[in-house]
């Protein structure tokens, strides 16, 4: 009797209307129209794909081989998983326009347990993704530094190494060069190596406060970030479009069908940004018409910038001698534009930080959703009287993101999050094959067409990214298990108790003005 309590409480739902009803009363600022969103999708989809994973994707990685030039037929099979997940999302959050993105829809369609779980992987996704991103911003920033070489002094432009890595590259990097530790970096009581990401860790600190003052003040300075980004891009484009050599795209295909799928799967961490445009519901003027616009639009845009991005860098520059860090920056200068490198890294700078802002709001609107629920504490969903922001959430976002950068493995970081991604997109699209039987009546603004083939084929595609890779990625797919348990754990030990806690206070709620009119 006792089990089957439990398995009916984990799997009580929120019905759309419940949901839609607690968003009216919410305390956040309805600031953000289409434009807004679609700056926001772009700043954190472009970014990364262009200026950091687009580099492992063509070359490979220490598990995995790389697609080489077929990573364009790598990022038409991504969009291809993209565009049944993004329907689905557009359908979802036209209907339901909620803070919390996929945390939200599963709470509508499969109950309070899945609705937990799916939280704690979007934390996968968004927390764990910023940090691959903030170390990669550390780069960048470096380069545009060395730029300066005379004008600066040399202390500021070479920096010591443990300032911007973690203890674990530098274990690695002494590792592979024969360098003793100890030379390296500083030992706390002769034991404890220390290394931090100095410049990671300070603008994840910037970009908290300022999300801290409001999310149209945030979308504001996106606004800016994109826009240098783009033009860097597209002149990037332009410019590297005179220097391509179609020579250098043979062999096509180096690693047959297993590069391109892994290509694939890696690029897949740079369309994940999407889906954070969901997550700004409550905060935008007209969400039913303006979520799937630029759910769509952000990803043909970045999809059509990805393409060519990715044919002339590998027309610029031969197999092999592709930059990982730097790609695009390296590309410039393999055919002589220096000048025109270190403006690219100014590009990647604005593109990076627009990406750590839109993880860091997104990270912070699941949780107020979740903090609303009752599964994390109260005290934690409070709103700034004057910024009208969750300023606890954000804070404690921002600074598990600095925590995190002191022994975080930077590619570990970013599998992870793609298994976080494949996982919350599968979900979304089984959301609405669920929505579409449970509540086939209720007004949708944006259906998605072919129902239901093409939630199906968005789970089978993602599905299947997701399961080849695992072939290859033996740490991270260990780590994404034990990811899960930590969650079930939090569940059982907190989450369970608490929304259990609530529903009797309800209750009681409801039984005192009773018990009150009688007596009277």
């Amino acid at each position: 009797m006792e089990f089957k309590n439990i398995l009916s409480n984990a799997l009580k739902k929120k019905s759309p209307d419940e949901l839609i009803a607690v968003s009216k009363k919410s305390e956040l600022k309805k600031t953000l129209n289409v434009f807004d969103l679609i700056v926001l999708g772009i700043g954190a989809v472009v970014g990364t794909g262009i200026f950091t994973i687009i580099g492992s994707a063509i070359q490979g990685g220490p598990e995995s081989v790389g697609a080489g030039p077929a990573i364009v037929i790598s990022m038409i099979l991504a969009v291809i998983a993209c565009v049944f997940s993004a329907l689905c999302y557009s359908e979802i959050a036209a209907m339901i326009p909620v803070a919390g993105s996929a945390y939200t829809y599963t709470y509508a369609t499969m109950g309070e347990f899945m609705a937990w779980m799916v939280g704690w992987i979007l934390m996968l996704e968004y927390a764990i993704g910023n940090i691959t991103v903030a170390c990669a911003w550390t780069g960048y920033f470096v380069q545009f530094l060395k730029g300066f070489k005379h004008i600066l002094p040399d202390f500021v432009i070479n920096f010591p190494l443990w300032l911007r890595a973690d203890y674990r590259f530098m274990f690695a990097y002494c590792d592979k060069y024969g360098l003793d530790p100890h030379s390296q970096m500083p030992y706390m009581f002769d034991k404890i190596p220390f290394a931090i990401n100095l410049p990671a860790m300070v603008i994840v600190l910037l970009l908290t406060i300022l999300l801290v003052k409001g999310v149209k003040e945030s979308t504001r300075f996106a606004s800016i970030m994109v826009g240098v980004n783009m033009f860097m891009i597209i002149s990037f484009i332009v410019v590297g479009s005179f220097y391509v050599k179609p020579e250098n795209w043979a062999p096509f295909a180096p690693n047959g069908f297993e590069g391109i799928f892994m290509g694939a799967f890696l690029i897949f961490f740079a369309y994940i940004g999407f889906d954070a445009i969901s997550t700004t519901a409550e905060e935008t003027e007209n969400p039913q018409r303006d979520l799937p616009i630029a759910i769509l639009g952000t990803l043909v845009i970045c999809t059509v910038l990805y393409i060519c991005v990715a044919l002339v860098l590998t027309g610029n520059v031969p197999l092999g001698h592709i930059d990982i860090q730097a790609p695009i920056a390296h590309a410039m200068r393999a055919i002589g534009k220096d000048w025109f490198a270190g403006l690219i890294s100014i590009g990647a700078l604005c593109a990076l930080t627009s990406v750590i802002l839109i993880y860091q709001l997104g990270t912070t609107r699941i949780l107020y959703a979740m903090s609303r629920d009752r599964f994390l504490p109260k005290s934690l969903r409070l709103i700034h009287k004057k910024y009208r922001t969750p300023h606890v959430l954000t804070w404690i976002s921002g600074v598990i993101v600095i925590l995190c950068t002191f022994f975080m493995d930077l590619s570990i970081s970013a599998e992870l999050c793609n298994f976080g991604t494949f996982t919350s997109f599968i979900i979304i699209c089984i959301a609405v094959l669920i929505l579409r039987k449970t509540d086939p009546d209720r007004p949708r603004p944006f259906k998605v067409p072919l129902s239901p083939l093409f939630p199906i084929l968005g789970i089978l595609t993602c599905g299947g990214l997701m399961v080849y890779s695992m072939k290859f990625l033996t740490t991270s797919s260990l780590y994404f298990p034990l990811w899960l348990l930590i969650g079930v754990a939090i569940y059982a030990g907190y989450g369970y108790k608490q929304k259990r806690l609530e529903e009797k206070l309800k209750c009681q709620r409801r039984v005192k003005p009773k018990v009150e009119l009688e007596a009277k």
